[in-house]
């Protein structure tokens, strides 16, 4: 349970990273950042994971690009639920996706050594 709320918290903070570092792509304070990535981790653990079994042979075809074309959508998706979490496009939901994959590698990589 400790390891799952740390998880969250590191999630909520990789938001507020992608934040700085892509334009289009805004959460107003860590209050919108844990709601964000509370709704990002249900859309990704339910309708992302159909549209990935879905969409398989394609991700495969892309060497794995597509997923984050997935990862995105889930991302505007949120922004539609979560007041304070604001996305302007499909660019800046890629380009955050990408970070936040990176990040999510990194905090996977913390977690694994607690």
């Amino acid at each position: 349970m400790f390891r799952a709320l740390i998880h969250w918290l590191l999630s909520a903070i990789a938001l507020m990273v992608a934040t700085n570092l892509v334009p289009g792509f805004y959460v107003n304070d860590l209050r919108a950042a844990l709601v964000a990535a509370l709704v990002i981790g249900i859309l990704n653990a339910t309708l992302g994971f159909v549209l990935k079994v879905i969409t398989f042979p394609f991700a495969i075809v892309t060497f794995g690009v597509f997923l984050l074309v997935i990862n995105a959508a889930m991302i505007m998706l949120a922004s539609k639920f979560v007041s304070g979490f604001i996305v302007y496009g499909w660019v800046p939901a890629f380009w955050a996706a990408v970070i936040l994959a990176v990040l999510g590698i990194l905090i996977r990589m913390i977690m694994k050594d607690q």
